[in-house]
């Protein structure tokens, strides 16, 4: 059985990211394991050339700092371990990954496939090449359409069938 006693959770405060952090508290209060929530800065892309590129303006430090400080497990037993770095996202993940000497690193992926993975990259895929130990890629679940029909249509007997 693999002796898991620290999990690293590396976040971008995305959906994706939200499933696996549950995920990841579960996991930690199963195995009484230590949670290490990541979340890398990555600095904004340099553009280059008289092209004009609208960007995002990007989140303060203190606004990203102030949103990785409000991450709580839903059991207050999760011990819970909060680190805030600048750099790129996969080198960070997993130098932090060996660094805390973690057993297995909980993350959220995207599912981005095709031309947007190959022109955004794709963190857990480096992070899965790289890791220093296994890495469970969480995808989000698709929301189903809940409506209910206010007049259900009710199965047609054997009897009924065999009417028409």
């Amino acid at each position: 059985m693999l002796a898991i006693r620290t999990i690293l959770h590396p976040t971008d405060f995305s959906p994706q990211a939200e499933t696996a952090f549950e995920l990841a508290c579960a996991l930690a209060r199963d195995y009484d394991a230590r949670l290490v929530v990541l979340h890398v800065r990555v600095p904004p892309p340099v553009i280059y050339g008289d092209g004009m590129m609208p960007l995002p303006a990007p989140d303060s430090h203190e606004t990203l700092r102030q949103r990785l400080e409000n991450l709580r497990a839903v059991d207050p037993s999760v011990k819970l371990e909060r680190r805030f770095v600048d750099g790129p996202a996969v080198d960070e993940i997993v130098r932090e990954a060996k660094e805390t000497r973690c057993d297995l690193i909980v993350m959220g992926t995207h599912g981005w496939t095709g031309l947007s993975r190959l022109f955004m990259g794709s963190v857990a895929e480096g992070v899965l090449r790289r890791a220093p130990c296994p890495v469970l890629t969480v995808k989000t679940p698709r929301q189903t359409d809940k409506t209910v029909s206010s007049s259900p249509t009710k199965p047609a007997s054997s009897t009924e069938a065999a009417k028409t």
